[in-house]
This record gives structure tokens, C-alpha cells and sequence, in this order.
């Protein structure tokens, strides 16, 4: 699947689920701090996308897990900090956006969007906020669903 992208435009691919689970993982909460449930989450819906009906997202997730360990630890320790800064994880997105309408299929581009939000969406959900032992707490804070919100529109 890679050969319909410049390795540049492929490498954006590749790299922005994970970008969008640490930045997803970085919202901030109010008395609430983002642990090992919100990664896991985040890991498990990137994996989803291996059963997803579009080439593109599963050649995705394939080099995903493809990357040496080592490799990928480098990548992520570096960049995780911009990768928090909304801002830049917003461009990303609308960089792949632009990738996807000129090189992918529609649908396969439509896919692969749906998949990197739902990465989002999967982490903001893994802790519900405020309530007593898990019950009656909100499932999105404010600030999660304004995170969602924009992603959803750069990603639409």
C-alpha cells in the first residue's frame, strides 16, 4: 500500500495514530491523571484497525507494528511533546487530510480518518471523570470533548 505515497506522506500515515493516542493521553483533567488504562486503549484501537475492511488502514496498522521496538521508542520519546501541543497534532491532521484526497481512494481515506478519531475517542472514553467508585461520572470531560471536537473537524 505504500507505494501509492511519497515516503513522506507514507511516514505522516504511519505516525499520526500514535500521535493522536499521546495527545488524546495528554488532555488535560481536572484531579485526574492519565495512566496506563488510557494507553491501553489507545494500543487496543490502533490494533482494531487490523480488522478494519480498508486496505489502507491495515497496511497502516501493519507498518505500525512492523517498526522495530527500538525504533519506534526513539520516535515517540522525541516527538511526545509536540505531539501534545494541539496545535501541531492539528496540522498533522489536516497534512494527512491533504495526503489522503490527493493519493487514496476515497473510501479507504475516509476509513483511515474514521480509524485515527476513533483512536481519540477510545482513550477519552477509557476514564470517566468525577462520580464515586466508576458511577455517575461524566464519560468526556469539557476539555476531552473539545479535543474530539476539533479533531473531528479537522479530520472530516
Amino acid at each position: 500500500m505504500a507505494s501509492g505515497f511519497a515516503p513522506a506522506d507514507w511516514r505522516a500515515l504511519v505516525r499520526l495514530p500514535a500521535e493522536i493516542m499521546i495527545a488524546a493521553i495528554s488532555v488535560p483533567e481536572t484531579g485526574h491523571r492519565r495512566t496506563v488504562p488510557e494507553g491501553l486503549a489507545g494500543l487496543d484501537a490502533i490494533a482494531a484497525g487490523r480488522s478494519s475492511d480498508s486496505d489502507l488502514v491495515r497496511a497502516v496498522v501493519a507498518a505500525i507494528f512492523a517498526e522495530p521496538e527500538e525504533e519506534r521508542a526513539l520516535e515517540q520519546s522525541a516527538p511526545a511533546e509536540q505531539a501534545g501541543q494541539r496545535g501541531a497534532l492539528l496540522d498533522d491532521c489536516r497534512r494527512a487530510v491533504e495526503i489522503l484526497r490527493a493519493h487514496a481512494d476515497p473510501a479507504d481515506g475516509a476509513a483511515y480518518r474514521h480509524w485515527v478519531q476513533q483512536v481519540a475517542v477510545r482513550v477519552c472514553a477509557a476514564s470517566r471523570s468525577g462520580g464515586v467508585l466508576g458511577f455517575g461520572g461524566e464519560q468526556l470531560s469539557g476539555a476531552e470533548r473539545s479535543f474530539l471536537d476539533e479533531l473531528g473537524a479537522v479530520l472530516s
